[in-house]
């Protein structure tokens, strides 16, 4: 009986370093890749003929417009191992060459928003001519409606990120209780704090010596891509008959030449 214990509790332990060293071996993927040098990529592309690079480079695209349609940001340690592979020697010239693409074929940018884990999302393209026609203030998608509604709050709050039962005191004054399923949003709970963080619009932050424990909802590093702060601030001067300006700390911070997505990068 004791050995069958003992036996028991060998295996658990086994079973715990296994878990546990796969875990480390996801962690550590993209760190065993190392980024060639420019005369690898050189030496690399002359092996290769431009049908395959091209070919390589499309199949690239398509593997991130798919991963953007859920608004899931790609990790290249995913990107070098289900798409590139054996051309990781010229990974640097294939994202180039989609990101290229991107631009000139969809109104795209392929941005970077997690530069130590290498996390990457499709924006519309920001160097858009100014003759182009302006973007509604706020959003028409209703999932997205409800992103600019929380967005705002946290914006107009300071920026900094608030606490979870602030977000969900202003939903329920607009009708939409995080306690109840949502006919068009589903469980808002679990959308605001799972599918808006996976998708890194929003981080759900736990709020350190807090008994019961408590949540903080900031802005994600996507949100900071993509959401103008000046137009949150025309949505609340139209909400309020304001000025814009009328918020001095909000307004000066919108009309910064560094987004909190450049000073993180800065950092």
């Amino acid at each position: 009986m004791a050995q069958r214990k003992r036996l028991s509790a060998s295996q658990g332990s086994q079973s715990k370093r296994h878990s546990s060293c796969l875990r480390s071996q996801e962690e550590d993927e993209d760190g065993s890749f190392t980024q060639p040098s420019m005369s690898q990529v050189q030496r690399g592309l002359e092996k290769l003929t431009p049908t395959q690079v091209d070919q390589k480079t499309a199949e690239v695209v398509q593997y991130i417009l798919m991963k953007d349609q859920k608004k899931i940001p790609v990790r290249r340690a995913d990107l070098v191992k289900h798409v590139v592979k054996e051309y990781r020697n010229v990974y640097a010239e294939i994202i180039k060459r989609a990101s290229t693409t991107f631009e000139q074929v969809f109104g795209l940018k392929l941005l970077e928003i997690d530069p130590k884990n290498h996390l990457y999302i499709l924006v519309n393209n920001l160097d858009e001519p100014a003759s182009t026609a302006a973007p509604p203030v706020c959003p028409t998608n209703p999932k997205m409606g409800l992103l600019f509604v929380i967005l705002s709050v946290i914006f107009m709050k300071g920026g900094s990120g608030i606490r979870e039962t602030l977000i969900w005191n202003t939903l329920r004054k607009l009708r939409v209780d995080p306690g109840q399923k949502h006919e068009g949003f589903g469980d808002v709970k679990k959308l605001v704090s799972e599918e808006f963080v996976r998708q890194k619009y929003l981080e759900y932050v736990r709020v350190p010596h807090t008994e019961p424990v408590e949540y903080e909802i900031r802005w994600g590093p996507r949100a900071d891509m993509e959401v103008s702060k000046a137009k949150i601030l025309e949505f609340m001067g139209q909400l309020y008959e304001q000025q814009p300006q009328s918020w001095t700390q909000q307004y000066r911070e919108a009309h910064s030449t560094h987004s909190p997505a450049q000073s993180r990068a800065q950092k």
